[in-house]
Parts: structure tokens; C-alpha cells; sequence
């Protein structure tokens, strides 16, 4: 008989805690400081992500950090001593050095116990699409698939999760160095969204700039019609997040089931949490979906 496992995650895949409940899938929380004040990054519950957003709008500074060895170790070895294998997926190493954190635990608890399997996956994605890989490898878990033929699985397929991002503000990619300020300010006046995406290495790329709000909430789901598996007849699932601008993710989501009618339910709508929150302000809308191949 095969031993169980558990498939798990970092709190950066933005579902909610019920969704994760639902799904069966464990995480473990990132940290953040707002003005020097320490907070896991729970998923909200510490402090609601409308005041956080809020928090930034009036100046707050913020700061990350990802989970440590350690933390990893302590975390882990809960599971393994329920003698459990582990199926653990990371943040995106182009945005996070957590997937080293991660392996130096899986190194030094397989010594502990070796008859224990962990496996670590760059997710190479973030925010809801990272957290649409979490559902469908719990979907393909209650299938009955064992833990090995999980981990290709997802070695195989997770870059066919598309992660395309637009901003309606631009002052927190000028505050975190991405735009200079001379084209923050410009782009500000001329009512300029960057359209940006996820390359194969997992790093945020802009691809178009785009003058705004409607003509961006058009382009981001002409994008997903140029990408997704089927074309228009796309029948998975398609997740949404967004930080404190619901009205445009809910044009988004809108647009998406009049042109996509064979959804796999409708599209589900997150909130960007406050690890990648931080460095994205309020104002960013985010669009996940199955397709091609990603490249660069």
C-alpha cells in the first residue's frame, strides 16, 4: 500500500484559508512589516487586506521576507512524523529565494528520515495562478495519483500556467524601482497600465503600455484568447486577483464568461495577499489561466 502524502504550499499562492481547507492543501506563511510592525502573511487574517492596502495608500513602508530553513524544518517534520510524504511547492524563484530555504530543510530532515519522501517544486508562478497549480494538483490527488507522478506532473505542466498582471496605479512600481520616475509620473498624466506577464523563468515582464482602464481590461483577455488551451472553447478553470481595485477585476471576470461560455464554473476572484501586495500596491489586477507553453 502506498504511504500518504500531503501537498502543501507558501501562503503567496493567494487562495483563501476555506479554499485551501477545501482542497486539502497545507501552507506555510511568509512575514511582512508595515511600518516596522512584524505579521505573518495569513491570508488576511492578521490584518484585513483592504486596511493594508489602505496602510500603503497613506505612506505606509512595507517589507517582506520569505521563510527561512528552519522554519521549513519545523514545519515539515510535523508531517513526516505522521509518516506522510510531502509534496511541496514554492514561490517562484524569480521573485523569491524561498525554494532554497526549502531545500536545505528537505537535505537535512531526509537524514532524519529516509524512508520519508519530500518533494520540492519551483512553481515558477505567484499569487492565484501559483494557487490554480495548488487546486489542480488536489484535483489530480483525489484521482487517485501517487505522489511521484504528481511531482512530473507538475515539472511538466506548470509552465502552462499563464500569469498576466495590469496596474491602474503606478506609484508603487516607480516607490520599488521597476519604472523610473520620469515615466511614472508621465505614464500617471497620460493614464498609461502596463500590461506585464511571467516569462519561463518566472520573473514579471512588461509587454505593452497600454493608455487606460477599459482598453487594458480588454487587452489582458485578448491575451488569454491568444494563449489558452481550446482557444475560445477553453474549459478549465480561470482565477482572478486583485489588490483593493475589485470593481476592475470584476469587469475582467465579467468579460472572461462572455467570451469563454465553456468555464469550468466561473472565474474566481482573490485577493493579491501582502507578500506580493507589498510590492505591487494597491491597483493591480491579475488574470490565471491554463495554456501554451510560456516562453520569453
Amino acid at each position: 500500500m502506498k504511504s500518504d502524502y500531503i501537498i502543501s504550499c507558501c501562503s503567496t499562492a493567494d487562495l483563501t484559508e476555506k479554499h485551501f481547507k477545501d482542497i486539502d492543501v497545507k501552507y506555510i506563511c511568509f512575514h511582512y512589516e508595515l511600518d516596522g510592525i512584524p505579521y505573518a502573511d495569513d491570508l488576511g487574517k492578521s490584518l484585513p487586506f483592504h486596511e493594508f492596502y489602505q496602510a500603503m495608500q497613506n505612506g505606509a513602508e512595507t517589507k517582506t521576507s520569505q521563510v527561512n530553513a528552519e522554519e521549513f524544518e519545523e514545519y515539515f517534520e510535523k508531517f513526516l512524523k505522521q509518516e506522510k510524504d510531502i509534496l511541496h511547492v514554492c514561490l517562484s524563484s524569480g521573485l523569491s529565494g524561498v525554494v532554497n530555504s526549502a531545500n536545505i530543510a528537505k537535505m537535512n530532515l531526509q537524514e532524519k528520515y529516509p524512508d520519508r519522501k519530500i518533494y520540492i517544486v519551483d512553481s515558477l508562478g505567484a499569487s492565484s495562478g501559483y494557487g490554480l497549480i495548488m487546486d489542480k494538483l488536489s484535483q489530480l490527488r483525489s484521482q487517485g495519483m501517487d505522489i511521484e507522478t504528481l511531482y512530473n506532473w507538475v515539472e511538466m505542466h506548470k509552465l502552462e500556467m499563464h500569469h498576466w498582471f495590469f496596474s491602474t496605479d503606478l506609484t508603487f512600481y516607480v516607490k520599488g524601482g521597476r519604472i523610473s520616475k520620469a515615466s511614472g509620473w508621465f505614464g500617471g498624466a497620460l493614464g498609461i497600465c502596463p500590461l506585464l506577464n511571467m516569462d519561463k523563468e518566472g520573473h514579471l515582464i512588461p509587454r505593452k503600455k497600454i493608455r487606460g482602464k477599459n482598453k487594458v481590461i480588454h487587452a489582458i483577455v485578448d491575451e488569454m484568447a491568444k494563449h489558452t488551451q481550446d482557444g475560445l472553447s477553453y474549459s478549465d478553470k480561470c482565477y482572478i486577483s486583485q489588490s483593493d481595485c475589485m470593481e476592475e477585476a470584476e469587469k475582467v471576470a465579467e468579460l472572461v464568461e462572455q467570451r469563454f461560455p465553456n468555464l469550468c464554473g466561473k472565474v474566481e476572484i482573490n485577493d493579491v495577499g501582502t507578500t506580493i501586495g507589498s510590492h505591487t500596491g494597491p491597483g493591480t489586477v491579475a488574470l490565471f489561466f491554463w495554456g501554451d507553453v510560456r516562453n520569453n
